[in-house]
């Protein structure tokens, strides 16, 4: 599910956040996995990749998914801390909010699932 983003133009850029809290996202981590759809009001695309994202979570037990709206008052300013270029951007992070995955556009069921399992986490159909 990565896609690789433009690398840092100065030896002073700040590295984006390895690890998101439950302060940062709002809401609880998921037991054994979290996904996040950084998206916005008005994104067509955010709207596909929900549904994406919510059949891969409906499916897989102790994931919870999360979306945040970058031009809202929380979600601006994690877009801002994570280097957000565009939306929808996916992040997957593990048990301890540590992210283990990321990705910019529309992602295929098949990789969220492939990305959940290769954090430790399988679907339960």
């Amino acid at each position: 599910m990565s896609t690789a983003g433009p690398a840092a133009a100065s030896a002073h850029a700040v590295e984006p956040p390895t690890v998101l809290t439950s302060d940062d996202l709002g809401v609880e981590l998921g037991p054994r996995a979290t996904v996040v759809e950084l998206s916005s009001t008005f994104c067509q695309p955010c709207r596909m990749a929900r549904v994406v994202l919510q059949r891969a979570v409906e499916t897989t037990h102790g994931v919870r998914l999360v979306e945040l709206d970058v031009a809202g008052s929380r979600g601006e300013a994690l877009g801002a801390r994570l280097g957000v270029l565009s939306t929808p951007t996916v992040l997957v992070l593990d048990s301890r909010g540590r992210i283990r995955d990321r990705a910019a556009g529309v992602p295929r069921l098949a990789q969220v699932r492939a990305t959940l399992e290769s954090v430790g986490v399988s679907d339960d159909r």
